[in-house]
Formats: C-alpha cells, sequence, structure tokens
C-alpha cells in the first residue's frame, strides 16, 4: 500500500509539472501578434530542425543531385523570405529539394529547414506556383504551428508518464514504456488543423505577393492537387496538410479583397523561367 501511494504521488507530480508546463509557457508571435503556448524558444527550434534535416533527406531518398535545381528551390523561397515580413524573423531559412518522385509533398521542421520532394515539383508549372508551396511552409515555421503541437504533445507525454510511474514499480521503465515517437518524426507526419491551414494560406498569400508573385499560382497549386486527387491519386500534401473547406474559394476571395481592380501585371508567374530551368532537369 506504501509503495502504490508513493508511485500515485509520483505521478500527480510528473502530470502537475506538465500542466504548469504547459499552461504557463505562453508568448506572443512578434510577426502575427498571436498569444501561444510554444514551449521552444526560437534558438531551440532551429537548433531541432537542424539536427532532424538529416534524418528527413535519409528518410525521403537524399537530396536531389542536381545542384542547379537545388539553387533554383533555394532561390524562390529565399526571394519569399527576404521580401516578406517573413524576413523579420530569427530563423536562418533553408530549402531542399528531396530526391522523391513518388511522394507529393512539402514540409516544414521548426526553425526554418522546408523540404519540397521531386513529386509535387513535377506537378508544378510556373515559379508562382512554387512559390505558393514554399510560401505555405514558411509561414507554418512563422507562425510557430510544429512548435504549437510539440508543446501539446509533450503536455500529453507527461500526462502518460504520470499513469505510466503510478502503474510500474520502476518509474524509469514506466516513462520509457509511456514515450511517443521522437519529435522530428511526429513534424514529418503532422496533420495541421484547420485553423492551422488557413492561417498558412493567409500568411503565404501575404509572403509571396511581397516577393512580388501572382498569387493565383497558389490558387493554380490547390486546383493542380485536388484534380490529382480526383484522379485516384491523393497527394500527401493534401493527407497531412487537410483541406480546410472551399480553399480555393477563400484563396480567390482573398486575392478578390486585396487587388479589387485585378492583380497587378507586375506580379509574376513566371511560367518561362519554371519550364526552362525545372522541367529538363527533373528525371
Amino acid at each position: 500500500m506504501g509503495k502504490l501511494l508513493v508511485r500515485l504521488v509520483i505521478g500527480v507530480l510528473f502530470a502537475l509539472f506538465g500542466l504548469f508546463n504547459y499552461f504557463t509557457a505562453v508568448s506572443e508571435n512578434p510577426i502575427t501578434g498571436e498569444k501561444q503556448r510554444v514551449s521552444l524558444s526560437p534558438q531551440e527550434e532551429i537548433i531541432l530542425g537542424q539536427q532532424g534535416r538529416q534524418d528527413v533527406m535519409q528518410e525521403f531518398g537524399g537530396l536531389y543531385s542536381d545542384q542547379v535545381l537545388q539553387n533554383y528551390v533555394d532561390q524562390v523561397g529565399q526571394e519569399v523570405v527576404g521580401r516578406s515580413a517573413a524576413a523579420q524573423s530569427p530563423y536562418p531559412f533553408e530549402f531542399h529539394l528531396l530526391d522523391n518522385p513518388n511522394t507529393v509533398n512539402a514540409f516544414a521542421l521548426p526553425g526554418g529547414q522546408i523540404f519540397v520532394t521531386t513529386g509535387l515539383l513535377r506537378q508544378l508549372t510556373a515559379e508562382s506556383q512554387l512559390a505558393g508551396v514554399l510560401g505555405h511552409e514558411i509561414a507554418h515555421v512563422i507562425a510557430r504551428h510544429g512548435s504549437e503541437h510539440l508543446a501539446r504533445r509533450q503536455l500529453g507525454v507527461a500526462l502518460v508518464n504520470a499513469i505510466g510511474v503510478a502503474a510500474s514499480d520502476d518509474p524509469t521503465n514506466g516513462r520509457q514504456a509511456a514515450m511517443i515517437a521522437q519529435a522530428v518524426n511526429q513534424l514529418v507526419n503532422l496533420n495541421y488543423g484547420r485553423q492551422d491551414e488557413l492561417e498558412s494560406d493567409r500568411l503565404g498569400f501575404e509572403f509571396m505577393t511581397a516577393a512580388q508573385y501572382n498569387p493565383e499560382g497558389l490558387v493554380e497549386l490547390m486546383e493542380i492537387l485536388d484534380r490529382a486527387r480526383e484522379g485516384g491519386q491523393s497527394p500527401e500534401f493534401l493527407n497531412s496538410h487537410p483541406n480546410p473547406g472551399n480553399r480555393v474559394e477563400r484563396l480567390e476571395s482573398l486575392i478578390q479583397e486585396t487587388y479589387p481592380q485585378g492583380v497587378p501585371p507586375e506580379l509574376e508567374e513566371g511560367q518561362q523561367d519554371f519550364s526552362q530551368v525545372v522541367q529538363p532537369r527533373l528525371r
């Protein structure tokens, strides 16, 4: 009876510690102005992303071997960052093209590590569409969606560990038995929620248009992915970035509200550059 009481007390302490950490770790996002429960500092997010990028590369076939294409993806990404509010963030963004023609996806780790597969790049026809993809992923980083998810998951782990400790004679074994997948694997397979997607669509729109890309590229991207799904192929991008409903209509409304006189002609589609640089180099 005494051991059971001790385990229960330890379990309650673990639970209280997890709850305290979660509900007191509140900070204001300097770019979005949103109050967020995030347990990682920006520097810790950067470290997590840098430590995890090699694991991501290994899981998805490594980097694509064509350095010209790698540079092109990085150039478009840096253009979107450098000419938008994303440049005010502390994150050193890096963009990677993964050699995986069978996976149609893009994703980001906290701290600014962003990945696009050749399977997704193959679906695109214009630079503005690529800017839309990268802007959307940049937005997930800026809005700290992955770190918010980890904070919630860490709370869950603390509570599960509390149960494990209470149920085990050996607290160490209880904690080990309760541990879930590592943070990087969680983030790569993360299914964002409706509000995260809507916020990333809006921020991605702002970032790409600030970089002088035509926002119709983001609409075209969603239409391309929707057609692939209707054709019996479900792009992984739509699985990990679930459609929040009427996405194309929402984006078109945003374009209309922002540019009631029509999209300015100086905003680029970049079809010629894309066709000359990308399409001949994809195997």
